[in-house]
């Protein structure tokens, strides 16, 4: 079976190989491309994900494109991990929400509103090459961001083959795991992406929610070092995706963000640049420990930054930068190829098993339509994907997600009709702006700056 990458010269690329080349076998995957359209970051990031694939599974088809007609041809999985206007999108998405006094953060609020005018008219191009090149009702996994968002713009235009992926919840139940020492928790999550929350955690039979909530390295080991414990206590105890610090935390996180010298976007802008002039000076094929040290370097730099400019809190473990043999032998941490993994492993063996996706409600969660497009809790098998339904979520979580389901709802709508009414209307009311005067401007600054991909506003 064929794999296809969408967005395979990305800086994450070579995690990506990792992940696949380990699951393969299991999956059935025999062939897999890595497509981009930027060629320098292909034959760079691509190249180092390639060599990776092959020192792990050295009989696994891997091949990089610069045509997306080639890797989709005959796919019968595809991933998207697309940055449509690149690092330098994201600067000026942020930077024009913070000239505003509101938050600019890539996935939510201004700055998602942002990358979904862009993501979302990309996303239909290539979802219209997989409907006539791939294999019929191929499985799409999106994990171009906003990933719930461009998700449900998919999915409103008929394209019934995609399912949103986010790395984040299988990451925080990772934390938890090494928390408690249980191999074999689990947990309900629903909600929207970024904006969703966790419950019902067991080992089996055993109910472990009390364990967890008062174990002693809660707000220490995993990300809820984040959050005042009241917070969560005002969350009827259940535990919020790190996400949810933007609402919660909303004044302290644009003041922190403002307070910094670079937003997000400029240091992983300011990190990137470094690393592709020190790759320039390398030979990837010829000094592969060289680049592949030179990678790790910069990446933890990335790392060890993450969340910090917005909270204030540093990494409590520093990523580490191992040789290419130390990388090898680590063993595999996850993330969004995972979770596209098991989704395959399960459809092909009929084996179920237990993960969250972005998918049509369908009466999961009783407040919102079936149509829309919620993160939750699945049992995926050789049936389908069966959403596992939440009831009694409590009044604080229904009304936030009622309010973002109804600016994801707007945005799309927006989009598709061309409607600049809709567009201002969705930024009012998202509850991280809140304000039409604000919303005007940033639909108009960045209306002016994306342009080529939404096309003439009505309205």
């Amino acid at each position: 079976m064929k794999l296809a990458v969408l967005g395979g010269g990305g800086v994450r690329s070579p995690f990506l190989a990792k992940s696949i080349a380990l699951g393969a076998k299991d999956t059935g995957i025999t062939e897999v491309v890595f497509m981009d359209i930027d060629e320098e970051k292909l034959f760079t990031y691509g190249v180092i994900a390639k060599k990776i694939s092959s020192l792990i599974a050295p009989d696994l088809d891997f091949s990089l494109t610069l045509d997306a007609d080639e890797a989709l041809k005959d796919a019968d999985f595809i991933i998207t991990t697309i940055r449509a206007e690149g690092d330098e999108g994201r600067v000026f998405d942020e930077r024009t929400a913070l000239n505003l006094g509101v938050l600019g953060q890539e996935t939510t609020g201004a700055g998602g509103f942002a990358m979904a005018l862009r993501s979302i008219h990309t996303l239909i191009g290539y979802c219209e090459k997989i409907n006539k090149l791939s294999k019929k009702n191929a499985p799409v996994f999106n994990f171009t961001n906003p990933s719930g968002l461009v998700t449900q713009a998919l999915r409103t235009m008929g394209y019934s083959n995609v399912y949103g992926v986010c790395d984040a919840p299988s990451g925080f139940l990772r934390q938890l795991k090494n928390m408690t020492g249980r191999e074999n928790l689990t947990c309900e999550c629903f909600g929207l992406n970024h904006l969703s929350w966790f419950s019902d955690f067991r080992d089996g039979e055993e109910d472990c929610t009390d364990e967890i909530l008062n174990h002693p390295r809660l707000y220490e080991d995993t990300e809820m070092v984040h959050f005042d414990k009241e917070v969560i206590s005002l969350s009827d105890n259940y535990l919020p995706n790190e996400y949810l610090y933007f609402y919660h935390y909303r004044d302290k996180a644009v003041s922190s963000v403002l307070s910094g010298a670079r937003t997000r976007g400029e240091t992983i802008l300011e990190i990137n640049n470094m690393m592709m002039e020190e790759m320039r000076t390398i030979d990837v094929e010829k000094d592969f420990e060289k680049a592949f040290r030179c990678f790790m370097k910069h990446y933890a730099m990335r790392e060890d930054s993450y969340f910090s400019i917005e909270t204030g809190h540093l990494r409590k473990e520093k990523f580490p930068v191992p040789t290419v043999e130390e990388y090898l032998a680590q063993p595999e941490k996850g993330g969004y190829a995972a979770v596209a993994l098991e989704f395959i492993k399960a459809v092909n063996t009929g084996k179920p098993v237990q993960m969250v996706l972005s998918i049509p409600n369908e009466g999961a969660l009783d407040f919102l339509a079936d149509e829309d497009v919620c993160e939750l809790t699945c049992t995926v098998d050789k049936e389908g994907v069966h959403p596992h339904k939440i009831r009694n979520v409590p009044t604080m979580q229904k009304n936030l997600i009622r309010a973002v389901k109804d600016y994801e709802n707007l945005t799309v709508e927006a989009i598709m009709k061309k409607d600049r009414q809709k567009a201002v209307k969705a930024l009012t009311v998202h509850p991280l702006i809140c304000s039409y005067p604000i919303a005007e401007k940033l639909v108009a600054a960045y209306t002016e700056k994306y342009g080529k991909y939404i096309g003439e506003w009505h309205g």
